[in-house]
C-alpha cells in the first residue's frame, strides 16, 4: 500500500476505535505508530518519533496552563459560587416566562468563566437548575434542555481546555485564543436568552410553568456578596491576559490561588478536600496531557503519509471556493459529533484541514474557534451527546428520561448552529478583540 492509502485508512481506524471505546489516546498513538512502522518500514523511526510527540509536546511551557486552570474550576465549584451566582440570575429574570431558564443560561456562562468544562456545568446545574425549574412546573424537556444547551458554554468561553487543545494542534497563542473566545462565547449564550424568551411567547406549552408566588426580590447587599468574588476572579484572569498584564500561564497561577483563597474563606474546602481536588486535577491534566502528545505523533504520521497535501490537492481540482469547504467542515463536523466527542474531532479533522485554511489567508485563530464550537454541537446531539447524558446520570429522577434530554437539548443546537453560521459569515466578530 502507498503512504496514502496507510494514512486514510489509519483515520478510519481511529475514528472507529474511538467509537468503539478505546481510550483516545491510546487509538491516536497506537494507529500512529504503526502507520509509521509500515510506511517507512522502520521500527526505531516510529519509536523515535514517539519520544520527540513526547518531548516537544507535553513538556511545553504553555501547558502549565492545563493543571492551574483545572485547580481553579474544581475549587470554585467546590466554594459553591455557581449555586450563588445561579440565586443572583434567578431573581434577576424570576417574572420573565421562562426566566428560570434564562438564569441558568446567564449563571453558565459566568460558571463557564471560571471551569472551562463542559461536563462540569451539566452535573452542577442539574442539580440546581432542574430541580428548581420542576419545582415551578416547567416542562422536564425545557429545563434539561437549558442545562444540556447552556452548559457548552464551558468549552467557548475561556478558559477553555478545548481551546488549548486546539492551540497545540494549530500552533496558535493559547492567549489569542482565549481573548476570541470572549465574543461568540457571549454571543451564544445572548442568542439563547432571545431563543428561551420566543419560546416562551410561541410555544409556551414547550416552556411550561408558572408564577413564582413565593418571589423575593433579593437585597443588593446579598447580590453584591454572591457575585462579588467571581467577576473578581474572572476580571483577574480574563482582564490580566486582555490588558497583557500577564501571561496565560501567570493569569492560570492568579487565578487557581484566588479561587482556593475565596473557598478557604468561605469555609468551603477542607484539608480532605484540598487534596482531592489536587488529586482531581491531576487526573484531568494526565488525561490532557496525555491527548496532546498522541496528537502530535497524530499529526507527525499524517505528514509522512501526505494526507493533507492529498486532501487539499482534490479540493483543488474540484475547484471549491470557501463556502463550500466551510459547508464541508461544517457538515463533517456535525456528522462526527454524533459519535465522538469534541477533543477526538479537534485532534482527527483539524490537522487535515489546516493545509486548506492556512493558503486561503484565513485566521488560524478563527477557524479554531468555528472548529470547537462546530464540534461542542455534537454534545447535545444522539448516541454520544456527553452532556445529555451526564445530566441524566447526575439528576436520577424518573420523570426525565434520557430522549428528553436530547428532545430537550435539540432546539438549543439549532441556535448553535445559527451562531456558528454567522461566526462563519462574519469573521470579524471572533477577531474582534484581538484587533
Amino acid at each position: 500500500m502507498t503512504p496514502i492509502e496507510i494514512g486514510g485508512l489509519s483515520v478510519v481506524a481511529i475514528v472507529l476505535l474511538i467509537y468503539f471505546g478505546v481510550y483516545i489516546p491510546i487509538a491516536l498513538s497506537a494507529v500512529s505508530f504503526v502507520a509509521i512502522w509500515l510506511m517507512r518500514d522502520n521500527f526505531e523511526l516510529a519509536l523515535n518519533l514517539l519520544k520527540i510527540a513526547v518531548s516537544e509536546s507535553a513538556m511545553e511551557y504553555t501547558f502549565a496552563t492545563v493543571p492551574l486552570f483545572s485547580f481553579m474550576g474544581l475549587v470554585v465549584s467546590r466554594a459553591g459560587l455557581g449555586s450563588d451566582l445561579y440565586a443572583v440570575m434567578s431573581t434577576s429574570f424570576r417574572r420573565v416566562r421562562g426566566g428560570i431558564g434564562m438564569a441558568t443560561v446567564g449563571a453558565n456562562a459566568g460558571f463557564a468563566a471560571v471551569t472551562g468544562s463542559s461536563i462540569a456545568s451539566a452535573s452542577v446545574f442539574s442539580k440546581v437548575a432542574v430541580p428548581e425549574m420542576l419545582k415551578y412546573d416547567y416542562n422536564p424537556r425545557f429545563a434539561v434542555g437549558v442545562v444540556a444547551g447552556s452548559s457548552v458554554l464551558g468549552m467557548i468561553i475561556p478558559p477553555s481546555a478545548m481551546l488549548i487543545i486546539y492551540s497545540f494542534v494549530a500552533e496558535q497563542s493559547v492567549g489569542a485564543m482565549f481573548i476570541a473566545g470572549v465574543v461568540p462565547g457571549l454571543m451564544l449564550a445572548g442568542a439563547y436568552l432571545v431563543a428561551i424568551f420566543l419560546m416562551g411567547r410561541f410555544t409556551p406549552a414547550f416552556v411550561g410553568g408558572r408564577a413564582a408566588e413565593d418571589y423575593q426580590p433579593m437585597p443588593w447587599s446579598e447580590i453584591a456578596s454572591k457575585t462579588f468574588p467571581m467577576v473578581f476572579l474572572i476580571a483577574t484572569v480574563i482582564g490580566g491576559i486582555y490588558l497583557g498584564w500577564m501571561t496565560p500561564v501567570e493569569a492560570g497561577a492568579a487565578g487557581a490561588l484566588l479561587g482556593l483563597v475565596i473557598a478557604v474563606l468561605r469555609r468551603s474546602i477542607s484539608w480532605k478536600g484540598l487534596w482531592e481536588t489536587l488529586i482531581e486535577t491531576g487526573h484531568i491534566t494526565a488525561a490532557i496531557l496525555f491527548l496532546i502528545t498522541a496528537a502530535s505523533i497524530y499529526s507527525r504520521m499524517l505528514g509522512l503519509a501526505g494526507l493533507p497535501n492529498e486532501l487539499d490537492r482534490l479540493l483543488g481540482q474540484s475547484d471549491f471556493g470557501f463556502i463550500q469547504i466551510m459547508f464541508f467542515y461544517v457538515v463533517l463536523m456535525l456528522f462526527l459529533g454524533t459519535i465522538l466527542d469534541t477533543s477526538s474531532i479537534i485532534l482527527i479533522v483539524v490537522p487535515l484541514f489546516l493545509p486548506l485554511i492556512e493558503p486561503m489567508g484565513l485566521s488560524l485563530v478563527w477557524f479554531g474557534i468555528i472548529t470547537v464550537i462546530g464540534a461542542e454541537i455534537g454534545l447535545l446531539t444522539p448516541p454520544l451527546g456527553i452532556s445529555c447524558f451526564v445530566i441524566k446520570a447526575t439528576l436520577d429522577d424518573d420523570r426525565v428520561t434520557l430522549k428528553d434530554v436530547f428532545l430537550g437539548a435539540l432546539p438549543f443546537a439549532g441556535v448553535m448552529l445559527i451562531v456558528l453560521i454567522l461566526l462563519i459569515a462574519f469573521p470579524s466578530l471572533s477577531l474582534s478583540l484581538l484587533n
